[in-house]
């Protein structure tokens, strides 16, 4: 299937090794005299508040006291699960290989690459299998046009071109330029096109560019429906961030993509404090404003200082519950809420007659995505493998017990079960807040919420991933530097292209 094609080998080795030396580069220099802050408060520990704490200790200096403030485990929802002594995926699972700040963390950290165990996808509607992936990559390109014309070759040259100029990014960072709002930077790489793409779906803009709505319906319907647990009504940009996923080479962690959280916190020698920040209030003192922030952990309640706040926690409905206090103009309530995603890893028999082969030895798919089908109550399927996979690990046979992780929008119920699986001995079930609904709002939240107080987690609003927070986390660091220091002409400049062409 799709995942054979591979976008943008020639951009991904272009940029990344900018990306890795300005990764590498030791903390940016000061103007002479100029204090950096003393203290700096991140709320989460997930991929976005340890990016950050690590790119602002790298921008300011080791100097900065950093405390990292979290309620559950480091990773948020980067997370792992464990069945039969092992552990497995359940949260985030996969890393596109354009992701050039993940990549260069596995590095700086001393991380491997996941060993990649190849397993066949396909798509199911209910009834029968739409599109099956074989093992010659030619008979899938044979497929995809017999099924669909040349709307394959469309949606890529379409995915193709987001994502080059989506590149351009590692640029801007490496040269030192932020953006003070998401309309900006989305700006600064595709015009207003990117921009628009934030408020039209991705239905909408494949069918401009040609692409058949049976192939919108059956392909597109799944891949989104896998990734984001949501419609062809999703806006465009998200939509074509997973797709890219969808089309190219991705990787995983070995040991798991949660040791990229708790290794930056490690580097950077943060406080990361086990607690729930309620609140943050601003105060002032010396004509500089300071932010109190306050928060709940298993001893009561207690509050501190900061010079700086980021929160790398979604702000929406259902999700953090931060109060803002003594600002003017007041920060109210962010529109939009996130969906719920349930993940239920099982570990038992597949019941194979249900996807129409009787005989289980016969199931060639270790992954099974579905199409927007009323009748179906789950979105996609998998047979996981666990975090660590050494040499002689093998794939379970479909005929064998293996762990599989269904993804589905409502708790699975015992019939539901018996449907897909012939017996089971274990379910672990996860609900996660894990993407925004993208259909509740089409505003995109703000990244300054005050002089000194950041948002990073509203990026999600433009595109959900865990590379995209991860460019949020250094253009918030960035932002946060060039603010500080007024050093204004790195903020929100025009025609960066030209700009970063000249600077070379």
């Amino acid at each position: 299937m799709m995942a054979e094609l591979q976008p943008l080998p020639c951009a991904m080795r272009l940029l990344s090794a900018i990306a890795v030396g300005v990764l590498l580069a030791g903390p940016s220099s000061a103007a002479a005299g100029d204090a950096p802050p003393g203290k700096i408060a991140v709320v989460g520990a997930g991929i976005g508040g340890s990016a950050v704490a690590y790119f602002l200790q790298q921008h300011f200096g080791p100097q900065v006291q950093l405390d990292v403030y979290e309620k559950g485990s480091e990773g948020g929802r980067l997370a792992t699960i464990i069945v039969n002594k092992q552990q497995y995926e359940c949260g985030g699972a996969s890393i596109h290989s354009l992701s050039l700040h993940m990549q260069d963390f596995v590095k700086l950290l001393g991380l491997k690459h996941r060993r990649e165990v190849a397993g066949k996808s396909a798509i199911f509607s209910g009834e029968q299998f739409v599109l099956e992936e074989t093992d010659w990559y030619l008979l899938n390109l044979f497929r995809l046009w017999w099924h669909y014309g040349i709307s394959f070759l469309r949606l890529q040259m379409w995915v193709e071109e987001v994502m080059e100029k989506f590149m351009r990014i590692y640029k801007y960072q490496a040269h030192g330029y932020a953006f003070s709002n998401l309309e900006e930077l989305l700006r600064s790489l595709g015009g207003e096109t990117f921009v628009n793409m934030t408020q039209r779906s991705v239905a909408e803009s494949l069918l401009e560019v040609g692409v058949t709505q049976r192939f919108i319906d059956d392909v597109i319907a799944a891949v989104l429906r896998s990734s984001y647990g949501q419609s062809v009504l999703v806006p465009a940009f998200a939509g074509a961030m997973s797709l890219a996923g969808a089309q190219g080479n991705t990787w995983a962690v070995e040991g798991g993509n949660k040791l990229v959280c708790s290794g930056l916190l490690k580097l950077t020698k943060a406080n990361v404090i086990q607690a729930r920040v309620t609140g943050v209030s601003l105060n002032s003192s010396d004509g500089k404003a300071l932010y109190q922030v306050r928060y709940e952990d298993d001893e009561g309640q207690g509050s501190a200082f900061f010079d700086m706040v980021v929160i790398a926690t979604p702000l929406h409905s259902g999700r953090s519950n931060i109060t803002f206090e003594n600002f003017d103009p007041p920060i109210t309530d962010f529109p939009g809420s996130f969906h719920p995603t349930i993940t239920s890893v099982v570990h038992g028999y597949l019941n194979s007659s249900y996807f129409g082969f009787p005989d289980p030895k016969l199931f060639p798919f270790a992954s099974v995505l579905t199409t927007d089908s009323p009748d179906l109550f789950f979105n996609a399927m998998d047979n996981i493998c666990p975090v660590n996979i050494s040499g002689t690990f093998r794939r379970k046979q479909p005929q064998e017990a293996a762990i599989w992780r269904v993804l589905s929008q409502q708790p699975l119920d015992k019939q539901q079960l018996k449907t897909l699986f012939r017996s089971y001995y274990s379910v672990q079930v996860m609900e996660w807040q894990a993407y925004p609904h993208y259909d509740s709002t089409k505003s995109i939240p703000p990244i300054i919420l005050h002089d000194n107080l950041f948002y990073l987690n509203g990026v999600e609003w433009v595109a959900s991933s865990m590379e995209m927070v991860a460019v949020a986390a250094k253009n918030v660091a960035l932002l946060a530097y060039n603010r500080w220091y007024q050093d204004l002409e790195k903020i929100d400049q025009k025609d960066l292209m030209h700009k970063v062409k000249t600077e070379l």
